[in-house]
């Protein structure tokens, strides 16, 4: 039986600057619109056991049927995305999973040989498994909550139901 047992709900690109990424994904593919969180921090931040925390800026989309996240930092701390592009590298970063039992599964991804690099809180508890070596990014698997649930399926309304153009970008509170 293969590791990942649960549907990949994320794909995760590692960009230079957000707005653009927007921007271009809207025009290719349909994407949006775009839910962005600025200089993000989070709660009870864990990069490889410490606690250390990057100046990061996040955005959450649908395009179509896939749910999209673009990841920017803006400094030189160490962290997940430095860990796979150094400062002018950007690429694919990581696929994300919705788990239920988040524990039992952090522990099966560990014995198989896959690293907890990053641990936060982020309306449920996040880890941020190590695959680079057998799948060239970081396995997500965060808290299958209620209000992450919530949250997800409301974007996937707003993309349902948007027009395809208007406020595509959409600062999060």
């Amino acid at each position: 039986m293969s590791l990942i047992r649960h549907p990949i709900w994320q794909y995760a690109w590692f960009v230079p600057d957000i707005d653009e990424a927007c921007h271009k994904w809207n025009k290719m593919t349909g994407a949006g619109p775009f839910h962005v969180v600025r200089h993000h921090i989070a709660e009870d931040f864990r990069y490889r056991g410490q606690a250390i925390e990057a100046d990061v800026s996040y955005a959450f989309g649908q395009a179509g049927p896939a749910h999209v996240q673009f990841i920017a930092q803006h400094d030189d701390t160490p962290s997940i995305y430095r860990d796979m592009y150094r400062k002018g590298e950007y690429g694919f970063h990581h696929i994300g999973l919705l788990i239920s039992d988040l524990d039992a599964e952090i522990k099966r991804f560990e014995a198989a040989g896959y690293e907890n690099a990053c641990t936060l809180w982020g309306g449920d508890y996040v880890a941020y498994m190590d695959c680079r070596k057998d799948m060239g990014c970081f396995v997500e698997l965060h808290g299958d909550a209620p209000i992450i649930r919530t949250l997800f399926e409301k974007w996937r309304q707003d993309h349902l139901n948007w027009d395809g153009k208007t406020d595509l970008i959409r600062e999060a509170r």
